[in-house]
C-alpha cells in the first residue's frame, strides 16, 4: 500500500475536486462500488466514499471498511450534498444511551 495514496469513489463531479487535490478518482456506478471499495483499500491509505455509493456496498464489507484504520476509509459528502453521510457521532451517543433531548 502507498501511504501517501487517497482515493475518492463516487460520481463524476465531485471526483473532479478529488483529482484537483491529488486524489485517485474511481469513478463508477453505485451498482460497482463494492469492487472499487475493495481494489481502492489495496492501494491507498485514505478512502473516501460517496453515500450514495456506500449504500451498495453489502452493510458487512462497508462496516469492516469503516472500522478500520489501514486503510481509513470514511464517507463524504457529494459536492452537490444530495446525500450526507451518516452522523456517526449521534448514533454512536444512542448506542451508548447517552442521546440529549
Amino acid at each position: 500500500m502507498n501511504v501517501a495514496t487517497v482515493a475518492f469513489i463516487g460520481d463524476e463531479l465531485t471526483a473532479t475536486g478529488y483529482r484537483l487535490a491529488g486524489a485517485r478518482a474511481w469513478i463508477v456506478p453505485p451498482g460497482e462500488a463494492a469492487e472499487a471499495l475493495r481494489a481502492a483499500r489495496e492501494e491507498a491509505s485514505l478512502v473516501l466514499i460517496a453515500p450514495a455509493h456506500a449504500r451498495h456496498v453489502p452493510a458487512d464489507e462497508l462496516e469492516e471498511a469503516l472500522g478500520s484504520l489501514d486503510p481509513l476509509t470514511l464517507v463524504v459528502d457529494d459536492i452537490l450534498e444530495r446525500e450526507s453521510p451518516p452522523d456517526l457521532e449521534r448514533a454512536m451517543r444512542s448506542a451508548l444511551g447517552v442521546e440529549a433531548a
